[in-house]
């Protein structure tokens, strides 16, 4: 339903923040099959390396998912995130994820196309979690 899809975006949304790969695999399968950006992933000890890669690299880290549309096990989420590289670059990131659902609610495959693009640090606009007031906000503008 609308419902569950919207709680299943803002608990993925919640987890990513989080920056624990440990947290984040629990919502996968233990087959998940991912494809992220030009990276193929397979299972949960696949997603937790690939997540530890990520967050070496991705620092200060903010994430916001919206959900796009949804129908039986499946959900389009659109995204952006803001961090930082350790040269102190910020960069923004526009994306979005095919979602495919077990019978046990945990993701089985996720698709990801992202975009990359360089920002000055004072055109950040995401900062840490979302706030509770925000939640279910659209907040996430085009450019």
């Amino acid at each position: 339903t609308e419902e569950t899809a919207l709680i299943k975006v803002q608990a993925a949304e919640d987890a990513w923040n989080t920056c624990d790969p440990d947290l984040v695999a629990q919502a996968y399968s233990v087959d998940s099959v991912w494809r992220n950006r030009h990276e193929f992933v397979t299972g949960r000890d696949e997603i937790r390396a690939f997540l530890r890669r990520k967050w070496d690299k991705e620092l200060d880290y903010a994430l916001r998912k919206q959900l796009w549309a949804w129908s039986g096990d499946r959900i389009a989420v659109r995204f952006q995130y803001e961090c930082h590289d350790a040269s102190g670059q910020w960069w923004r990131s526009y994306g979005n994820e095919l979602w495919e659902f077990d019978e046990e609610g945990l993701m089985r495959r996720r698709e990801a196309s992202i975009n990359d693009v360089r920002i000055d640090e004072s055109e950040r606009r995401l900062f840490g979690s979302r706030g509770k007031a925000d939640r279910g906000v659209d907040v996430l503008p085009v450019r």
